[in-house]
């Protein structure tokens, strides 16, 4: 799933496609903003690690889980 997220006072947001589900990603910001952990931290398929303090996290937009396409349809 691809998430956003909106730093500030910073120019470009940060996407990343994540393996975890949107709960997973949710909670994790919940708990940023709730102050119980000072960075925000995401995995990306890759298995890189994302880490965002989180008195600096202007959003973060979840997208939805999509089915990835084989070939060369041209849906």
């Amino acid at each position: 799933m691809e998430v956003k997220i909106g730093v500030q006072h910073a120019p470009r947001e940060i996407v990343l496609e994540s393996g975890q589900s949107a709960e997973e990603v949710e909670r994790a910001v919940s708990d940023a903003l709730a102050g119980k952990t000072q960075l925000l931290s995401l995995t990306d398929e890759k298995g890189r690690k994302v880490l965002v303090p989180a008195d600096r996290l202007a959003y973060v937009e979840i997208g939805e889980t999509t089915a990835r396409r084989v070939g060369f349809g041209a849906l």
